[in-house]
């Protein structure tokens, strides 16, 4: 999955909020670690906001998320 890919499918979650919708970026995020690396996911979570929609943090493990 490529980061514009990725950013394209938060986006929407983002709108919504919600435990199904933090669960699917939970699995974005462990897709976009696992080709990409920690720092992808941690900007990713900085660039949405994600601390404070979904309560997620940077540092975060999401490579076993979906395993």
């Amino acid at each position: 999955m490529t980061l514009d890919r990725a950013r394209e499918l938060i986006l929407p979650q983002t709108r919504f909020g919600g435990g199904y919708n933090r669960n699917a970026v939970r699995l974005i995020l462990g897709e976009v670690q696992r080709e990409h690396g920690q720092a992808a996911v941690d900007g990713l979570i900085r660039e949405f906001d994600l601390g404070q929609v979904f309560g997620l943090k940077p540092g975060t493990d999401f490579a076993g998320v979906g395993r």
